[in-house]
């Protein structure tokens, strides 16, 4: 893979895995695959995000909730990738495959793109937000790994952030076409538990910034705050906001407050 490409500010997009993909189907041809955004030399902050867009899992909200999010972090001086992951019909654990062997990719190419190793984080929105989170929580799945360099770097991020995340696959506030679309409909009820990810933190899991918004309809905020409970119960350091207005979906539309609320919640984990 030549990178060159990076280092003149344009935006690189390539395959995951260039041979030999896991659980490869016929389904969602060029998939899973990565676009890397490197910021302007000057601006470097050695950190790195990836970002995991919503869709339900059943597609992917690339434009609002993947470039754009990666343009603004890029220009303020964070490494950004768009990470366009398998969704149905493909399901679990392809989608935590693909989370994992991003972060692993960056990992490997973390000096070339002057990115502090231990500085990389993930993020999502709604049913990226939960892929986000399962990359946090989960162990590694052992069919994503291939036998490349790439696969020597550890796949668990540094931080997380989970923007009107789906975190519930069991509680009252779950958003069950997520769950249909990763699991089937007749998903077995031990890994819907696994899944749901108030379940799932642990001592492990990375400092995590939650955001979203009360009049969400269709993710409501409960989920956000399973997960901060389950966060402050292990003692993993946390950040919750709830913003009053807007509904599902709003990406930062109208530059909405949370974005810069992200900016500093990074500049405190440097």
């Amino acid at each position: 893979m030549n990178t060159d490409t990076l280092h003149t500010g344009l935006p690189l997009t390539f395959p995951l895995w260039e041979h030999n993909t896991p659980l490869a189907g016929e389904a969602l041809p060029g998939l899973p695959r990565l676009t890397m955004y490197l910021p302007s030399p000057e601006l470097r902050s050695g950190q790195a995000m990836i970002i995991c867009p919503g869709g339900g899992y059943g597609g992917l909200s690339v434009p609002k909730e993947g470039h754009r999010i990666a343009r603004f972090l890029s220009s303020h001086g964070h490494a950004a990738a768009v990470l366009e992951n398998r969704y149905a019909p493909y399901r679990h654990p392809a989608p935590l495959i693909d989370a994992q062997r991003a972060i692993r990719t960056l990992r490997h190419h973390a000096a070339e793109w002057f990115i502090a190793p231990d500085q990389i984080g993930i993020m999502g929105f709604s049913a990226g937000g939960h892929l986000a989170g399962t990359a946090a929580t989960q162990a590694q799945v052992e069919a994503g790994i291939v036998g490349d360099a790439i696969d020597q770097q550890h796949s668990r991020p540094n931080f997380a952030a989970l923007i009107y995340p789906v975190i519930s696959l069991n509680a009252d506030c779950a958003h069950l076409g997520s769950r249909n679309n990763l699991l089937g409909a007749e998903a077995e009820p031990q890994l819907i538990q696994q899944l749901s990810l108030e379940n799932a933190v642990s001592d492990q899991t990375p400092p995590t910034l939650l955001v979203h918004t009360n009049e969400d309809g269709g993710v409501p905020p409960e989920n956000s705050i399973l997960f901060y409970q389950a966060l402050r119960a292990n003692n993993i350091p946390a950040e919750l906001h709830i913003y009053e207005k807007e509904g599902h979906g709003i990406g930062l539309a109208k530059n909405h407050p949370w974005g810069k609320a992200m900016l500093q919640w990074m500049q405190n984990r440097l």
